[in-house]
């Protein structure tokens, strides 16, 4: 019997995200709070438009120290060139993009729209899975 994950079957659903109207002080204190380092920037309508991740808050440190105060928006720190994983690639694609790629997770879109955020270590678990179904150690 052969057992094939999907990126439905690995991604998470549950998400944090961020409006880019989110005062960067408060995304900060979210990531301490519920211990992740990134999520993704949703509009009003619930479309993707941008990262947060922990480094892209390192901008702040250099910022409020100058301008002595921790100011601005996740609007102003968000990446927005992104790279994106449709609901229906396959789990060898994603891990060649975790390859190619600088990036710890991928937004998951299915038609457009935000359904999921992949990561190395959900790609990890599949393998591992996988590997644990087959017999294999």
């Amino acid at each position: 019997m052969e057992i094939r994950y999907t990126i439905k079957d690995v991604m998470a659903t549950k998400l944090i995200t961020f409006s880019p109207e989110t005062l960067i002080g408060s995304a900060i204190q979210s990531f301490l709070e519920n211990k992740i380092s990134g999520a993704p920037v949703v509009d009003e309508k619930g479309n993707l438009v941008g990262m947060l991740s922990e480094k892209d808050c390192l901008w702040t440190l250099l910022e409020s120290s100058y301008y002595n105060n921790l100011s601005g928006y996740v609007k102003d720190y968000m990446s927005t060139d992104l790279t994106t994983i449709n609901l229906y690639d396959s789990l060898s694609e994603v891990a060649q993009k975790f390859l190619d790629l600088r990036f710890r997770r991928f937004p998951v879109l299915q038609n457009g729209k935000l359904v999921g955020q992949i990561s190395r270590r959900d790609v990890l678990k599949a393998v591992s899975n996988l590997n644990k179904n087959d017999g294999s150690s």
